[in-house]
């Protein structure tokens, strides 16, 4: 079995091509989409059904519904019990009793994915995430891939010297939150060299491409802040930890996102 599918792969995945190979050395071919899974339902990434014997996916991610997840696949003479292979390997052998309110949600919440206020939703996802890339690249920074296909970027921050780390903890005291991550080249995911930046929650918030651009600023602004403080505590991490509390810059920043994030909403509140 070939599985393609990725958590911080910024381009357009090509299932054909993928396909072409499973199909040369007979292989199955399974997708897990579970990141762009609410992109490939609303056409704004191709679709791996055509091409995927089984696709899985989340459901909480750019889907935007409750933490649960789906499992697609194709009937096939080479394993006629494959849908009895699957039901018996989530249920008795990895899960329990259903969620019910879970099964609910998630049938709320695909109905809603049929609708074009969720189209264009995708739509709006995509400009940010793009317009966040080219603002971050017009401020000198490296993006894996250089740009943004779909929901989210990969910010490379070796070339500042900085591991993804620090600039992950001084986002999180600054009121933003993005994760550390590997990116290509690095020796060990123990430490990572970038952080990944994806643009569905603030776009469901209501925020546009100019507020993309600011939160480019914000960015901007944490790794500078990152840099400072490590040129004073030095390269290990506890240090820069120890020491981070302490700058005054992180405080007015974090002041600066909480009063321009109260500005956006919540659906449904």
């Amino acid at each position: 079995m070939i599985i393609c599918g990725a958590s911080a792969y910024p381009r357009v995945v090509d299932f054909g091509k993928f396909k072409e190979i499973a199909d040369e050395v007979g292989a199955y071919l399974m997708a897990d989409i579970a990141h762009i899974s609410g992109l490939v339902a609303t056409g704004e990434h191709p679709s791996p059904f055509p091409f995927c014997d089984i696709v899985t996916t989340t459901t909480h991610k750019s889907l935007r519904g409750p933490r649960a997840g789906m499992i697609f696949f194709k009937y096939s003479e080479k394993v006629p019990d494959m849908k009895e292979r699957i039901d018996m390997a989530v249920f008795p052998a990895l899960q329990g009793g259903p969620h019910n309110h879970q099964i609910g949600g998630l049938a709320a919440q695909l109905l809603e994915v049929n609708t074009p206020a969720f189209k264009e939703y995708s739509k709006q996802v995509k400009a940010n995430a793009h317009a966040l890339a080219e603002a971050l690249k017009a401020k000198g920074h490296k993006l894996a891939s250089d740009g943004t296909d779909n929901h989210l970027l990969l910010w490379d921050l070796r070339p500042h010297g900085l591991s993804g780390g620090k600039v992950e903890k001084v986002c999180e005291m600054s009121c933003i939150t993005l994760n550390r991550n590997a990116v290509h080249g690095d020796v060990s995911a123990l430490s990572p060299g970038g952080v990944r930046i994806g643009a569905p929650a603030m776009t469901t918030r209501g925020a546009t491409k100019a507020d993309f651009e600011k939160i480019a600023g914000f960015l901007d602004r944490c790794c500078h802040i990152a840099l400072k403080v490590q040129a004073q505590a030095g390269k290990k991490l506890k240090d820069f930890e120890a020491a981070l509390p302490n700058d005054p810059e992180v405080k007015v920043l974090r002041a600066e996102v909480e009063a321009w994030a109260s500005t956006f909403g919540y659906p449904g509140l």
